[in-house]
């Protein structure tokens, strides 16, 4: 029955930094479900950052991109020697777990008996550093493009029905979408930095104080502890580079 397993070995390119994204399975019926608020919901961004910040300590990633129901990890090693079915079962359910267990913890705990089970895709993505830097700039393209269109839409919904709300916005350009929120006294640029630009996990290096009984002085040590990064610039190679994500 071995035989039969046809994907089991199949592995990612050792050559490659992995970046393993994992989405969220249906989660419009469940924001439908959960009554979010429009266009965002603080104490959903903040299950989704805690279920990540479980994920960053567990696996120790390089860097983590979140927006919206999307999780992009960018892995410094090769897991599970590089197993591609191993890599997505492992990190997609652990994300799913994790989301669910801190799902339960919040406020939405009492309106849960009518949802369904939480799931995560999850796909593997080998890239050089050159790509890594393009990869993380058109998933914040992603992120600003979401944000400009769910303020646009939300603001539309007040005024008109879904189906009216969504014919207007398809005639609209990028430009027009910018005017519409203006004329609703919403400066879509000055809206908080993590809705415009996502939020993400990465190394900070702090120093420890502690004492050298030998020596009878204090000491100083450096470590690393997770960071969530809520004000986030517009990706560059100088921010990935600078933060030493990516290495030289």
């Amino acid at each position: 029955m071995k035989d039969c397993e046809i994907f089991s070995n199949l592995k990612a390119p050792c050559s490659s930094r992995l970046v393993v994204r994992m989405d969220g399975r249906n989660f419009s019926n469940l924001a439908y479900r959960l009554e979010l608020e429009k266009p965002y919901d603080r104490i959903f961004v903040k299950i989704m950052t805690d279920a990540c910040l479980d994920f960053f300590k567990e696996f120790a990633p390089g860097f983590i991109y979140i927006f919206s129901d999307e999780v992009n990890v960018l892995l410094d090693y090769l897991p599970f020697s590089g197993r591609v079915e191993k890599i997505n079962s492992v990190f997609a359910s652990f994300i799913s777990s994790a989301f669910t267990r801190h799902l339960l913890n919040s406020k939405f705990c009492a309106d849960l008996q009518d949802i369904k089970p939480i799931s995560f895709d999850s796909r593997i993505i080998p890239l050089d550093n050159l790509g890594l830097v393009e990869y993380f700039k058109g998933r914040q393209n992603e992120a600003w493009r979401n944000c400009l269109n769910g303020y646009a839409y939300w603001t539309l919904r007040i005024k008109y029905g879904k189906e009216e709300a969504v014919q207007i916005l398809d005639k609209r350009e990028k430009q027009g979408l910018h005017e519409l929120l203006y004329q609703n006294q919403i400066k879509i640029t000055e809206v908080p930095s993590w809705q415009r630009r996502g939020i993400a996990i990465y190394r900070e290096k702090i120093e420890i104080e502690g004492y050298n009984p030998i020596k009878d002085k204090k000491v100083t040590s450096q470590r690393f502890k997770p960071y969530l990064d809520c004000d986030l610039p517009i990706f560059s190679g100088d921010f990935f580079y600078s933060k030493k994500i990516i290495k030289e």
